[in-house]
């Protein structure tokens, strides 16, 4: 069957074209996606072309999809899968599932499977490994997002800290701990406050940092002081480039004693430096942030490494574990990571989107992939309903929902543009 798909061809060479997806055969799984949510990851690949450590090193011949955070129905299914898929099923996927010690994943390394397409045909090595997932649930967006907070979730269960006299590591953040997330009120950001907030293993205090007073109002706005001390939880909110001694205001917060995890989320060489400085006692220390600078450096306190036993791990991706507990929490309502989108758009914004991500100010660009549809601002659905009625009926639904996009606006945008 012909699908149109978004396929990478080199460096920064994405392009919107129809192809054709081989028959289903015995061991496929054919999917219909519905959405996929843009990622700095696809960005870099787009940057790095073949030499991205997931992007095949013969793409300019033989093009791959692009896109790893999608979600949909399943549409064929092979006969030796029929007794654990069928057509109908949602699915979300986890990318990263790493088979024989590959690091080919959908999104970036295969021909007929990726996000940023209408259809796809599931890689056997992601049946194997049980990384199609079953969703149930008609809100597909939350699938996409269920791979970023997967990653979150992973991050949160690196975290590890010991007991004097022991050597084993106690996995997870501690319990009742003091947590501060620096650079934090990006989507990613965004959706670690929402986990922290809301996991089974709470920290007391919670600190967020950022140098953008905007972004920390609506991070504040979404996640509020007040819920959190319901919660059981102290949050502060701080503009560290505001404050003449960041890592004494922080270590204030704590008493002067330090935190016992922190997550850094922008690669800036000053960012992990004050992430190392604020470790207290057997504090662990998470780089989240990728960078795409292979000489990235930052200096690390190794005296408090050998003193104060501080910890230094970094994290790129979840497990399918994680995925699982993602959609688990999104489904009962437990976590709501819509904050992390704020713009919408079509299939056939993908390209200039990806290429552009960067400059886009903003969190997550989600992608309906059976539309056609510019990236769209949702901070703007007010103004263009001024003279389109679609956009004036979805300004409505996000003020009811506290101006983030929802389920009743996803099905509201898909019976408008799919009729």
């Amino acid at each position: 069957m012909k699908t149109k798909a978004v396929r990478i061809h080199g460096k920064m060479d994405l392009r919107l074209e129809e192809i054709d997806l081989p028959e289903v055969g015995p061991d496929d799984v054919q999917v219909k996606i519905i959405s996929d949510s843009i990622c700095m990851s696809t960005y870099k690949a787009a940057v790095e072309g073949a030499e991205h450590k997931r992007v095949p090193d013969n793409v300019a011949e033989n093009p791959t999809i692009v896109g790893h955070e999608f979600c949909g129905v399943i549409h064929a299914v092979g006969e030796n899968w029929k007794h654990k898929y069928k057509p109908g099923d949602g699915f979300a996927i986890q990318p990263a599932h790493f088979y024989k010690g590959s690091q080919m994943a959908p999104g970036y390394s295969y021909p007929y499977c990726g996000g940023d397409s209408q259809y796809a045909n599931v890689p056997i090595e992601t049946l194997l490994t049980d990384n199609l997932l079953h969703y149930d649930s008609d809100t597909y967006f939350y699938g996409s997002l269920s791979e970023p907070m997967s990653c979150i979730i992973g991050t949160f269960h690196a975290m590890y800290h010991t007991k004097a006299g022991s050597y084993e590591h106690d996995m997870g953040i501690v319990e009742g701990g003091k947590m501060a997330l620096l650079a934090s009120v990006g989507p990613m950001g965004l959706g670690a406050i929402d986990y922290a907030l809301h996991c089974d293993r709470r920290p007391s205090l919670l600190v967020v940092t950022d140098i953008d007073d905007e972004r920390l109002a609506r991070a504040e706005s979404i996640y509020t002081v007040e819920h959190a001390k319901s919660l059981g939880i102290e949050l502060h909110y701080v503009n560290t480039a505001k404050v003449d001694d960041p890592v004494k205001t922080l270590r204030d917060f704590t008493g002067g004693t330090g935190y016992n995890d922190v997550i850094c989320f922008a690669p800036v060489k000053s960012v992990v430096e004050q992430a190392d400085a604020i470790l207290g006692f057997d504090g662990c220390l998470n780089f989240f942030a990728g960078p795409t600078n292979t000489q990235f450096k930052a200096e690390f306190n190794f005296y408090n490494v050998h003193y104060l036993y501080t910890h230094l791990v970094g994290t790129s991706g979840g497990n399918t574990d994680d995925m699982k507990e993602a959609i688990a929490m999104m489904t009962s309502g437990k976590i709501n990571p819509a904050a992390m989108v704020t713009h919408v758009g079509g299939l056939d914004a993908v390209v200039d989107t990806t290429l552009n991500l960067p400059n886009i100010r903003g969190g997550k660009k989600l992608i309906y992939t059976q539309i056609e549809m510019p990236l769209t601002a949702i901070a703007d659905f007010d103004k263009l309903g001024e003279t389109d009625p679609m956009f004036k009926e979805l300004a409505e639904i996000t003020y009811r929902h506290n101006g983030l996009w929802s389920a009743e606006a996803e099905k509201y945008l898909l019976s408008c543009k799919q009729h």
